[in-house]
Order: structure tokens, then C-alpha cells, then sequence
């Protein structure tokens, strides 16, 4: 029996010597990190550090313990939120939502502005804890109710229930601002990355609903707007760069949307949408609509491959707007809220930002457009993780603030 713990011991430090070898090498000496972002070995160090979680995720997956979404959220929230002492943080339940507000603790003589708070993670990752740092930081410097919607995730939880989530409790919110202290006429929706375009969902659905006040504006941080084009400039030089790469994107894709991962070269190739969808939504996902700045790192057009009909019927619910609601029609677009949106240069999803923006301005709708030139998807993410912090998290957070205030 001792000889047997002896060696199950032995088995695991060997697994877990590889594992971290196997990152180090991977991940650390040979990851692809463009000289632009600043601090290369502070993100090679965060990079390692995510895949390593990954791949113990994805080894307790194999094992049958766990899947990898399981373990990746487990150790994200062995974080300790850091208490701010100006800001009350209240748990709140919508039914079966988890939800958090933030308030800050000093009085105020009127109504303050709401801020209602998608946070990203792919649908697999992310939590109300993540993303603690940010809320306190939102709801302090912008003087701002902050709720943050702690919404149910996949792959557990499939299409569309995180949006439906994220709905209720703003529904919920809205109904109930007086409570809180929240000026009806200053409710700003918003989120990071599938956050974002949750945010964009919630503005278009809420158009047509009198009973609720009127969104304000809407605050999207490189957010995730649609799933048709997959080789937009930005999937082309962006698809190795952390900590979002194509092959990390396109598993969170296939966790929510219970798509066959078998159809991964059909979506990158265009193959799994007709000729004439393309024809209707090119007019607004088309590579001709991002400016030829975001061209030069690299970009090579790539035509469409033939239709994979069996690829198509499986994945046309990518077509549907609270998937891809950069597609919405211009009826819709045309009466959305003012918008501030912040993009990054090395990110994945960059040309969503870029398309948005564009389709918002062509049709009337104000737009306060911040790029950061050095920064990358998941970047929010690090203003509270102390040596691994980057700057541009606060320069993204100090601009969302200063839009706030301005409302």
C-alpha cells in the first residue's frame, strides 16, 4: 500500500514537472509577443501563467474530475477581492442571478449614475470576483451605482442563457433604481469583451420597451460582436497573441454555441455561410470597412471557401443578433444610445470595435472611440494583479470614468 502512494507520488510530481516545463518552453521562451505591447516578460509570465491553469484544466478534464472551465474559474477566484473603504459592495440575487453592487459610501445630494456590468471571460471564464477591481474602481472614480450581473456559464449552461441572464437582472435593476439612488436618466450599460456585446444586446432589445427607463449610453470594452468572419486583418495578426488566440476563441465558441469543434476550418474559411448571406452582410463586416491603418501589420485577402451545407445547418444560430449583433439592421442601429468604445491593437477582436464604430457614426450615432496602441485582449483584467499589472488597464479605466462623468 506505501508502495503504491510511493508511486502514485512520484506520477504526479513527474505530471506536474512536465506540465511546467512544457508551459515555460511553450509559453514563456516562445510565445509570440509584439514589441508594441511594452513589458514582454511581464506578458510572457501571464501568459505562461494562464496556459499552465489550461492545461491542468484540460488533464483534470481527461481525468474525469472536472472540466477545464471548472478548474480555470476555481483557481481565478482563490483571488482575494481588495476592499476599497470608500466603496460599499452589496451581494444581490435576481432569482438565481448572482449579482454584486457596488455604491460609494459617501452621501450624495442627488441621484448618481448607474452602471450595469457584463464581464468577459469567453462565456467559460470570468466571475464577479475577476472582475472585483474594476467594479470598485467604475463606481469610486466615476462616483457611480455599480451593478455587476454574475451571469451563469458554459459549457454548462448553453446559448442564449447568458444573455437572458444578463437581461433579467438589468430588468430587475431597472425596475428598482429609486432603491439604489440611481438618476433614471443616467443608466449606462457596458462590459469587456463577450461582456461588451451583451451590452449591445441589452441596448438593441431594450428599444422597444416603454416600461423601463431609456439606456443612456453604452460602454464596450473590446467587446465580441459578431461570429460570421473570422479572417477580418485582426484574426490574421492577432491570432497567435495572448491571452485570446483564435484556438482559445474558437473553444469558447463551441462551449457556448454547442458547435462540433470538427467545423473549426469551416468557420475560419467562410465556408459555413451561403454565398448570399455574405452578399447581405459584407456591407458591414467586409475588411473594406476597417481603415487601412489596421492593414499594415499584415493582411492578405482570403476568398471564401465553397459552402459546407451540413456546416452551415449546424452553425447558422451564429446568425442570430444576440450572437452577432453587429448585424442588427440599420432601424435598430439607428436608435441606439451614444456609445464609448475602447479597442486594442493586439486583440483578436479589435475589427469589432472598428466595424461597430463605423456602422454607429454612418447611421447619426454619437461615438467616443479610444484605441490603445499597446494594448491586448483580457489587459482590463490586470489593474488589480499587482507585478503583473499594466498600465493601459488604468488608462482604459480613467477614459470609461471621464465618459461617465461627462453624461
Amino acid at each position: 500500500m506505501v508502495s503504491l502512494a510511493l508511486l502514485l507520488l512520484v506520477a504526479v510530481c513527474v505530471l506536474s514537472s512536465g506540465v511546467w516545463l512544457w508551459a515555460i518552453c511553450t509559453h514563456f521562451l516562445r510565445q509570440d509577443v509584439p514589441a508594441g505591447i511594452g513589458h514582454p516578460v511581464k506578458m510572457r509570465v501571464l501568459s505562461c501563467l494562464t496556459q499552465l491553469v489550461i492545461t491542468w484544466g484540460l488533464v483534470f478534464e481527461k481525468l474525469g474530475i472536472c472540466s477545464m472551465p471548472q478548474f480555470v474559474r476555481f483557481i481565478h477566484d482563490l483571488r482575494v477581492p481588495k476592499k476599497d473603504p470608500d466603496v460599499l459592495v452589496t451581494d444581490l440575487r435576481f432569482g438565481t442571478i448572482r449579482a454584486k453592487l457596488y455604491q460609494p459610501k459617501a452621501s450624495s445630494s442627488t441621484p448618481r449614475p448607474g452602471v450595469v456590468f457584463y464581464h468577459g471571460g469567453g462565456t467559460i471564464m470570468g466571475s464577479l470576483r475577476t472582475h472585483h477591481g474594476v467594479y470598485s474602481y467604475l463606481s469610486k472614480k466615476s462616483d457611480a451605482v455599480v451593478l455587476a450581473v454574475g451571469y451563469r456559464k458554459s459549457p454548462k449552461y448553453k446559448f442564449p442563457v447568458m444573455v437572458r441572464d444578463c437581461m433579467a437582472a438589468t430588468v430587475q435593476f431597472l425596475k428598482t433604481l429609486n432603491a439604489y439612488g440611481v438618476d433614471p436618466a443616467r443608466v449606462v450599460v457596458g462590459g469587456d469583451s463577450v461582456g461588451g456585446g451583451v451590452a449591445t444586446v441589452v441596448c438593441q432589445t431594450f428599444l422597444n420597451r416603454p416600461d423601463l427607463p431609456r439606456i443612456r449610453a453604452q460602454v464596450l470594452i473590446y467587446p465580441a460582436l459578431q461570429a460570421l468572419d473570422f479572417q477580418s486583418p485582426s484574426f490574421q495578426q492577432n491570432e497567435k497573441i495572448p491571452l485570446l488566440t483564435w484556438h482559445l476563441a474558437f473553444y469558447c465558441l463551441c462551449c457556448y454555441m454547442d458547435i462540433n469543434p470538427s467545423w473549426q476550418s469551416a468557420l475560419k474559411k467562410g465556408a459555413h455561410l451561403p454565398a448570399k448571406v455574405w452578399a447581405k452582410y459584407d456591407k458591414w463586416v467586409g475588411a473594406e470597412n476597417i481603415p487601412e491603418r489596421f492593414k499594415k501589420r499584415g493582411y492578405q485577402p482570403v476568398p471564401r471557401a465553397p459552402l459546407n451545407e451540413d456546416a452551415y445547418l449546424e452553425t447558422r444560430v451564429l446568425l442570430n443578433l444576440m450572437c452577432s449583433p453587429l448585424i442588427a439592421e440599420d432601424s435598430v442601429m439607428s436608435q441606439l444610445p451614444e456609445a464609448c468604445i475602447v479597442s486594442c491593437e493586439y486583440d483578436l477582436l479589435r475589427d469589432h470595435s472598428l466595424l461597430y464604430k463605423k456602422r454607429l457614426e454612418d447611421l447619426g450615432v454619437p461615438v467616443t472611440w479610444h484605441h490603445m496602441d499597446d494594448g491586448f485582449h483580457g489587459v482590463l483584467n490586470t489593474i488589480d494583479l499587482g507585478l503583473l499589472h499594466f498600465p493601459c488597464s488604468k488608462r482604459i479605466l480613467n477614459l470609461v470614468v471621464h465618459f461617465i462623468r461627462g453624461l
